[in-house]
């Protein structure tokens, strides 16, 4: 083998019992179903879930948000708020189809006009700039030695040969959205009135950052390079909508950061390898609505000697998303949803993400679809999380290059390849708490080229035939020591003998789509509706201790309950027929299968 709204309570309350007590988890919350934003109805193998049959679509509509103002001067964000500056000095711009007026005071502030493309000098404090009016062959440009505010008061600029807004100041720039309006910028497919050493690479270009306010509308259209692009950094505040088209590069393009407190954001890219969102540095995700869709095929990149693909994200350093929403689509080869160089990290917030496109392949080298990729960690602390990878061969859900450790919130993974992957050795798969559920079409439901530790929460693993399985760690066993979880497949790796909770391993076949009800002392553990026909399946939980009666029957009928992917805790079962039975005499129990396996396991176990 190779290798929707925050639910923080969801999976938290499940408690690590000794013993069989007839215990109901009845501390454990319910989980969500049904649909949701950018969702669509269905099931995946008749659980009740949208996993299977979500889509992503552009949604342009408002959201009802909150927006807390730090007025903490010390808060480093304290200065990207328009409201702690004064701009009390105002120029209008008029736009007028091939000609440009200027309103107010323009003493420091030299003004050059050529038709309708306007260039401002500002030497002044606290300026303010608004652009009005519609152009079709026009642009604004400026330099400023302070910081100014542009508001754009339902302007339509197009620019055929450069850029519809061209900052060439260092100096923040507050972009204000006038409430109600609907402002567009359009640049040309080349530039050919840019001034030697000015950098310049979008349509809405800026070399200081831009931080963007206000409840209007932005419509950009990329035809160049990027959408909107920063040398520093750029910040979206709550109340805005923007809505950013590029044909050949990147929707949003920094150097040092992008930061998405609130709003409506929607990115549709369609070039070669091109990204919805591309940062140099970080990336952060605090509120509001993010949608991106990509459909550009992969590339060899003969500078980097590598293959490159689309992707919805790409952060070169740490992605993290802490609430809001953000969907994502990616249709071409190769295609990814996020893709982190260092730690992905995710602290709450609905994310779904989809990706479609097989695999790229230049000579020997090839780029696969991920959902999300990390090079670093990716570490899932809260939130609701969904990804289907379907592309083909490669195509996987979540993978790191490092360590995976999901401690919470709720994880719901479907893909061709493998749904959640560790793909270096060394390295560990830690699952502590939350509500995971991984389905493989073709491989392995969750893999680790290192080792797999379960403390908590619940697992749900379900790989394909052998050599595939439900729970593959490759070098050591794996080590169960609490929560809730069943592996199926052709066969999973051995589990650890030093692990502190018990566990059964059983050969005893149970037909896909019936009910398996699994009892401990006459007590109900579990009821399971069975996804695909298995050759072994691991099962633990906190129910299981040793001396007991075990038993599996099929057929059953559960009612009652928390139920999540098939999985029913805390349900009353009516018994069908006797699969198997047994006494939990160990650690690891085995039934109708051989006591060892692979990834740290004995090839040559004996059969139980």
């Amino acid at each position: 083998m190779k290798n929707l709204k925050i639910l923080s309570l969801m999976t938290a309350a499940i408690m690590l019992l000794a013993g069989c007590a007839d215990d109901n988890y009845s501390d454990m919350d319910p989980w969500g179903g049904g649909s949701t934003p950018n969702g669509g109805q269905g099931g995946n193998n008749a659980t009740g879930d949208d996993l299977e049959a979500f889509d992503i679509s552009f949604d342009t509509s408002a959201l009802n948000e909150t927006e807390n103002i730090t007025t903490d001067e010390n808060d480093e964000a304290y200065d990207d708020y328009a409201e702690h500056s004064n701009f009390s000095r105002q120029i209008t711009v008029n736009f007028n189809g091939s000609s440009a007026t200027i309103d107010g005071a323009t003493d420091g502030v030299d003004i050059a006009i050529d038709g309708a493309h306007v260039t401002v000098v500002n030497g002044n404090k606290g300026m303010e700039f608004i652009l009005t009016g519609s152009t079709t062959d026009g642009s604004f440009k400026s330099y400023s030695d302070y910081k100014f505010k542009l508001t754009l008061n339902g302007v339509s600029i197009t620019n055929p040969n450069g850029p519809a807004i061209n900052n060439q100041s260092h100096k923040r720039t507050f972009v204000e959205l006038a409430n109600g309006t609907s402002n567009s910028l359009t640049d040309g497919s080349s530039y050919t009135d840019l001034v030697e050493d000015e950098d310049c690479k979008a349509c809405f270009f800026s070399e200081g950052q831009i931080i963007v306010s206000g409840s209007g509308t932005l419509n950009i259209t990329g035809n160049y390079k990027n959408g909107l692009c920063s040398d520093d950094y750029i910040r979206l505040r709550a109340g805005n909508i923007i809505n950013v088209t590029a044909t050949k590069s990147n929707g949003i393009k920094s150097n040092d950061g992008v930061l998405i407190d609130g709003g409506v954001l929607n990115i549709g890219v369609s070039g070669t390898a091109a990204k919805g969102i591309s940062s140099d540095a970080h990336v952060e995700i605090n509120g509001g609505r993010t949608t991106i869709i990509t459909s550009g095929n992969g590339e060899w990149d003969s500078d980097e000697n590598d293959t490159n693909a689309c992707a919805g994200i790409k952060a070169d350093s740490i992605f993290t998303m802490n609430s809001g929403e953000l969907y994502i689509k990616s249709t071409g080869s190769g295609g990814k949803g996020i893709n982190g160089d260092q730690t992905v990290t995710f602290n709450g917030g609905t994310v779904k993400i989809l990706t479609t496109g097989s695999r790229y392949t230049y000579g020997s080298q090839h780029s696969s679809a991920k959902g999300i990729k990390g090079d670093g960690d990716v570490v899932i602390n809260d939130g609701i999380i969904k990804v289907r990878a379907s592309g083909g061969e490669g195509s996987e859900g979540i993978e790191s290059k490092c360590n995976v450790s999901i401690n919470g919130g709720t994880v719901e993974v479907s893909s061709y390849d493998d749904a959640i992957n560790v793909s270096n050795k060394g390295y560990a798969l830690n699952v502590t708490n939350g509500s995971t559920y991984a389905y493989s079409t073709n491989n392995d439901a969750v893999d680790s080229n290192g080792s797999i530790t379960i403390s908590g929460g619940i697992l749900i693993a379900a790989g394909a035939s052998q050599p595939e399985g439900g729970i593959d760690s490759d070098n050591t066993a794996i080590v169960i020591n609490g929560g809730v979880v069943i592996g199926l497949g052709g066969e999973n790796s051995q589990v650890s003998t030093s692990s502190k909770q018990m566990s059964l391993v059983s050969g005893n076949q149970v037909s896909a789509g019936t009910i398996m009800a699994v009892t401990c002392a006459g007590n109900n553990v579990l009821a399971y509706k069975v996804p695909r026909s298995f050759s072994q399946m691991i099962i633990s939980s906190p129910k299981f201790s040793s001396g007991s009666t075990w038993s599996i029957t099929s057929g059953a009928s559960v009612s009652g309950g928390t139920t999540f992917h098939g999985l029913t805790i805390g349900g009353t079962t009516t018994s069908g027929s006797t699969v198997a039975s047994g006494t939990l005499s160990s650690t690891v129990t085995y039934s109708n299968t051989r006591s060892g396996g692979p990834g740290g396991g004995n090839p040559g176990g004996g059969w139980h």
